[in-house]
């Protein structure tokens, strides 16, 4: 039997082509459903994923309502050219300020004789001394640098808080100084240590003031204020002054309840959109019948409830105030298509009546019965409620003290150091260069009186940059029944003073005594103690856990209460983390739609296994077939030839 190297050609019929097509059919009608569910799937994920971007986008502008500071907007205004007025919303309050500016605040400017040569003609040498407010800066001048412009870059490299510039007045140039800051305290003085007569010392001589330092001076509702600078940021507070012009001007403070209104008209604006994007998704057209691809999803229906929930209800701790709910200020729902409505006058108008309601409403907030105890914050699990406070140890502050008979005089001398470590862990560094009068102090020793000696102190550790950069400060008192104190500006137990080593004074290296933490109960609880701060952690259990307070001053013993009131915004907040969470309703949602399109890969492989094993069996089952049919013509061939060799050959007859 002759074998068959290709599909059909024993029969002709049973080709390749009829087992394709028979293929086809049976992969079409499971294909096309496997087809449909991925693109629903997929089209499910993406409208979850747009739903989440949505809600995500809602976070924002609700997360920046939850800060009191938020809703504290100030806005400045004047009245004259002269004065204009900036504003730190967290310090600012209302206020109006009459300003009479008598005089402006000027640097001191100094010029000297001038020069034929700036760079060739010598002015000497010696030793320039310039000395600016508390700074004295040593120039030393010799035959390298003895020229006008040699000392003008000198004394610009050696940051001695003036600044040099040479002019050429068309007979000759001038050495001119400028003093980088204004304000007598900062005027320039000249000596050399030159002998008279020299070169250098008749150049000093020879200098004359261009510009008088003088103070800003003006007053205030009536009250005279004398200040270095034309920018005054310490007069009232969160309101930095900036003068440019002597006269009168009206400095006005407000609140700037339409800043504040643009901030709630943001979270009103991401809310519609998160509406219109939930109609888009889940609306159903009642006359062509066609339903959005999340129509009656469950998921979208929870949570529309939960920001519904928080967004409607009545805030607890605000039963009884002037402001209760967001349409208390002015935020109503259109009952026909979910959107928020926000009338800003109403809102403005509430604000300016009831700042603390409105506050409360948006942000958190704790209420004290007691002025020396106050809100710091709530933690994660802090639930809204009242809450005692109890005191049994009050916050002090670390402090090294020298008797009044060891400090009533101390002797210091030239070449001093006083090396202090504050709050365990910054090394500071000072030397006392001048006594009481201004005069440098003397190698073998200048007497300070305690009072002197506290004052001179104070003003050193003041002006440490260690100080500064660390965020610490020390203060420095004497009186005659205590002596010499130094106290940490830091309270709690890591709060300390210590001189660990004293160079050229009578006064010796001492250990100071720690601070104490404040320690009590919150809600009857055990609370810990950081310095004023008397805290839950978020894991005490209980309705409080996580709140903090500050004990500011008072008495041990019951402190009254305080009234946490956790406003709309952070409700959101966590409203929206929970619904976008790994364990969310979006996340759960998406997952089981990831899985979804995971098991219909599966089935597509399956089918394909499937389909394979169809077609390998149609290919058998034709191949045998096709074999049998060749069989049957080679047979039918055969019995045709001899059949056709037995019939009667006509020209035999």
């Amino acid at each position: 039997m002759a074998s068959i190297s290709s599909l059909g050609i024993g029969s002709g019929v049973l080709t390749s082509d009829l087992v394709d097509q028979l293929v086809a059919a049976e992969r079409k009608p499971a294909e096309t459903r496997l087809t449909q569910r991925t693109e629903r799937t997929e089209a499910l994920i993406s409208a979850y994923g747009k739903l989440r971007s949505a809600v995500t986008e809602l976070r924002l502008p609700m997360r920046q309502l939850g800060s009191a500071d938020a809703l504290k907007s100030f806005s400045a205004t004047s009245s004259g050219s002269n004065v204009s007025a900036t504003i730190d919303a967290n310090l600012a309050s209302r206020g109006t300020y009459n300003i009479q500016v008598d005089a402006m605040a000027e640097a001191h400017a100094v010029a000297f004789a001038a020069v034929a040569d700036r760079d060739a003609t010598s002015i000497g040498q010696g030793t320039l001394t310039l000395q600016v407010g508390d700074k004295t800066t040593n120039i030393t001048i010799d035959g390298s640098n003895s020229t006008l412009q040699s000392i003008a870059n000198a004394i610009n490299d050696s940051d001695a808080g003036v600044s040099a510039s040479i002019l050429n007045t068309g007979n000759g140039y001038r050495l001119v100084l400028n003093s980088e800051e204004t304000g007598t305290a900062n005027e320039i003085k000249l000596s050399t240590s030159a002998a008279d007569g020299s070169d250098l010392a008749s150049f000093v001589a020879g200098a004359e003031t261009t510009t008088e330092a003088a103070d800003a001076i003006f007053k205030i509702n009536g009250i005279e204020v004398v200040k270095s600078s034309n920018t005054i940021d310490d007069v009232v507070d969160g309101v930095t002054f900036e003068i440019t012009d002597t006269g009168a001007s009206t400095v006005k403070v407000e609140q700037d309840t339409a800043a504040v209104a643009e901030r709630v008209q943001a979270f009103v604006d991401k809310f519609n959109a998160l509406q219109e994007t939930i109609t888009e998704l889940s609306s159903y057209n009642t006359d062509t019948g066609q339903a959005s691809i999340l129509t009656g999803d469950s998921t979208v229906r929870n949570i529309q409830n939960q920001l519904k929930q928080v967004l409607s209800n009545v805030i607890p701790g605000l039963e009884n105030a002037s402001v209760r709910s967001l349409a208390d200020v002015g935020i109503t729902t259109d009952w026909r298509t979910g959107n928020l409505q926000f009338d800003s006058q109403k809102f403005q108008q509430q604000l300016r009546e009831n700042p603390d309601d409105v506050t409360a409403l948006f942000a958190e907030q704790g209420r004290t019965t007691d002025g020396q105890v106050e809100f710091v914050r709530s933690g994660t699990n802090t639930q809204a409620g009242d809450y005692d406070i109890n005191i049994s140890q009050l916050a002090t502050r670390g402090a090294l003290t020298y008797s009044a008979a060891e400090t009533g005089t101390v002797n210091v001398k030239a070449g001093n150091m006083f090396t202090f470590e504050v709050d365990g862990e910054t090394s500071v560094s000072i030397a006392l260069e001048k006594d009481a009068a201004g005069n440098p102090l003397s190698s073998t020793g200048t007497a300070f009186t305690g009072e002197e000696f506290a004052a001179a102190m104070q003003a050193a550790l003041n002006d440490s940059n260690e100080l500064k950069a660390a965020g610490r400060s020390v203060n420095v008192s004497w009186d005659a029944t205590n002596g010499l104190t130094f106290t940490s500006g830091r309270y709690g137990s890591e709060s300390n003073v210590r001189m660990t080593s004293v160079l050229n004074a009578d006064i010796s290296s001492a250990d100071g005594v720690a601070g104490t933490d404040v320690q009590g109960t919150i809600n009857g609880q055990v609370a810990q103690g950081d310095g004023q701060v008397l805290y839950l952690s978020n894991s005490a259990g209980g309705d409080a856990a996580g709140l903090q307070v500050r004990i500011t001053g008072g008495e041990v013993g019951a402190r009254g209460t305080v009234r946490f009131i956790e406003g709309i915004s952070e409700r959101a907040v966590n409203a929206i983390t929970d619904i976008l969470s790994a364990n969310g309703a979006l996340d759960s949602r998406t997952s089981s739609l990831n899985r979804e399109l995971e098991r219909i890969q599966e089935d597509q492989i399956k089918l394909d296994r499937r389909i394979e094993s169809y077609q390998a069996r149609l290919v058998s089952q034709f191949s045998a077939a096709d074999s049998l049919i060749a069989q049957l013509n080679s047979t039918r061939d055969y019995v045709t030839q001899q059949l056709a060799a037995l019939a009667p050959n006509k020209s035999d007859k």
